[in-house]
């Protein structure tokens, strides 16, 4: 994904995303995973979610574009940043929570199976994801960066092997149920 790795490209998106944030998709986070745990927040981008999920978490953001990173820690010095593929999901540390809000849509079908199968090995208990996704069943490419939409089957199948559900519904973002959410457990191991 070579679109945020391009300085002006960055610089488009965060203006672009002026006014929207992740809070109503953290307040169904904090219904899951208790205040204090350690979380992964995938894609961060501008921050403006890590800044809320750090008001209840121990939170570390990461992201794909060190363009990102480093605009956020001209900021925010002391943030605990990593550089992260979301795919390959190259951690050292274990979590307990790992959010992302509209980043691993991304991803091919094939790349977010990947993801989701790491990310559950970055996971200790109780082992909670909340990821937002663009409702639909479509791909689309934008001035290069592709979008994959997601239904409700299509995300029981990706997260079924790892994860059980525990909860799924469409949201409004800029239209009415444009958007889905899906809050999920790690399975246990047997």
């Amino acid at each position: 994904m070579s679109y945020f790795h391009e300085e002006q490209k960055v610089k488009e998106y965060i203006a672009m995303c002026e006014g929207y944030d992740g809070e109503e998709l953290i307040n169904i986070l904090r219904e899951n995973l208790i205040e204090g745990a350690r979380v992964l927040e995938l894609g961060m981008g501008p921050g403006k979610d890590l800044d809320i999920l750090q008001r209840y978490y121990r939170v570390t953001g990461s992201d794909y574009s060190e363009i990102f990173l480093n605009t956020y820690k001209e900021t925010n010095p002391h943030a605990d940043l990593l550089l992260v593929d979301a795919i390959e999901m190259n951690v050292a540390n274990k979590f307990q929570g790992i959010f992302s809000n509209k980043v691993l849509q991304h991803l091919t079908r094939e790349e977010l199976r990947e993801s989701i199968e790491k990310q559950s090995k970055v996971l200790i208990e109780p082992g909670i994801v909340l990821h937002s996704f663009w409702y639909g069943d479509k791909k689309e490419e934008i001035e290069g960066l592709k979008f994959v939409y997601y239904n409700e089957a299509t995300l029981r199948e990706v997260f079924s092997r790892e994860f059980e559900i525990i909860e799924m519904n469409r949201y409004c973002e800029i239209e009415d149920e444009d958007s889905i959410y899906v809050v999920a457990k790690k399975r246990a191991c047997v």
